[in-house]
């Protein structure tokens, strides 16, 4: 079945039985757009240029409530409710590290030529590199 996404109008192909009968949240995957989907749903059928019939299921008055507990309904549009915990903290702070510690490396190896921009730069790199051999020192002797 083709399902339409009732925002960026773009048409994708799903297969019908991915969806139960109370329905369930899909995802544009072109905007980004989160919207509640039942298969009862008015079926459009649209006959190409080409002689191929398609079924274009248009999205409905979502009236009724949602029993997935994640998801909010504003009106017909389906949003996410923001709960931040421990994961996505963990998440964001491993990313941030690895980000971190990218930029030291291109730092690192482009430290001559950027070292006549930033005349501190190598004096920088070099403390930033001994408080981290002082801080795996430090955690070593946590573990003894």
């Amino acid at each position: 079945m083709i399902i339409t996404c009732p925002s960026c109008d773009k048409k994708f192909e799903i297969d019908a039985t991915l969806i139960p009968d109370k329905g369930r949240t899909l995802e544009c995957g072109s905007c980004s757009k989160q919207w509640f989907f039942r298969l009862n749903q008015e079926i459009k059928s649209i006959n190409n240029d080409d002689g191929v019939t398609e079924e274009i299921i248009e999205p409905s008055n979502l009236s009724e409530n949602i029993e997935d507990d994640k998801f909010e309904e504003k009106g017909n549009e389906i949003e996410k409710s923001s709960n931040f915990n421990l994961t996505k903290i963990l998440s964001y702070l491993l990313v941030g590290l690895i980000s971190f510690a990218g930029i030291i490396i291109i730092l690192d190896t482009f430290k001559t030529q950027l070292s006549n921009i930033f005349p501190g730069l190598e004096l920088l790199l070099y403390n930033l590199f001994e408080s981290i051999k002082d801080i795996f020192l430090f955690i070593k002797d946590l573990s003894k």
